[in-house]
């Protein structure tokens, strides 16, 4: 059975408590880091995983499920000071990871901008230029819809797009465990869409948790809300009408 490990990254953002749960796959050979939280995040994860029981410099690939500055953010930073580490990362994304296209979200922000005033510009001039800040990085290997990986006893590759165009979560077959990314979150207790109001696309959001509807889930883990177990199929249907 595959195993992993998610790392509980407790911080303050805008003046409020939150936490993120980036993940540890591994076996005997391999160490896979699974999205590595905001710019200068490195600490925390060094410390995660060392209350985890793990050394930071046994990772040997860091797996990006798509290009999002909380995703995405240290990934410079840890090849920098690791860089046997490999990166992967989801094909339609990586000109956003690389540097060669303006990230999607940054696009974005500035696309409004000409539409605000006063305080609410303010605030959006200091998040475009904290997008501008994160550091592109080269990516090693381009990930691609229905991929098997070979690595930690398999690792299968979905194409999950809605949130960003070419998200992906992460199917663990020998354990039933899905790695959401961003395709979904946990809120109250329940599954959701992450930030529906700011996705790319909501309807093909909500054809991706179709898709992850089909597949034999017992557990989700969620880049926003940790671990979801029970009857995820039941609860993924749910979330789905919620939608339609």
């Amino acid at each position: 059975m595959t195993s992993y490990r998610l790392l509980d990254i407790q911080f303050e953002w805008n003046g409020q408590q939150q936490t993120i749960w980036p993940v540890m796959i591994y076996d005997e050979s391999d160490v896979i880091l699974v999205d590595c939280g905001y710019p200068g995040f490195l600490h925390f994860l060094e410390e995660a995983a060392e209350r985890s029981q793990f050394r930071f410099d046994h990772v040997t690939k860091l797996l990006l499920t798509h290009h999002d500055v909380d995703h995405v953010g240290s990934a410079a930073s840890i090849k920098r000071k690791y860089p046997h580490i490999e990166i992967a990362a989801p094909a339609l994304e990586v000109p956003y990871i690389n540097g060669t296209q303006k990230p999607l979200r940054l696009a974005q922000a500035e696309s409004t901008l000409h539409e605000l005033t006063g305080e609410d510009k303010i605030r959006a001039e200091q998040f475009i230029r904290f997008l501008q800040s994160v550091e592109p990085v080269h990516v090693n290997q381009e990930l691609h819809a229905d991929d098997s990986l070979p690595w930690c006893g398999g690792i299968h590759v979905i194409h999950t797009p809605g949130h960003t165009p070419g998200h992906i979560s992460l199917y663990l077959p020998s354990s039933k465990t899905l790695i959401a990314g961003d395709a979904i979150v946990i809120e109250h207790g329940k599954l959701d869409i992450a930030n529906p109001q700011y996705a790319w696309d909501l309807k093909e959001a909500v054809r991706s948790v179709e898709r992850l509807s089909a597949y034999d889930i017992s557990q989700v883990v969620c880049y926003h809300g940790g671990l979801f177990q029970g009857d995820v199929k039941s609860a993924l249907h749910q979330l789905i009408k919620e939608y339609m």
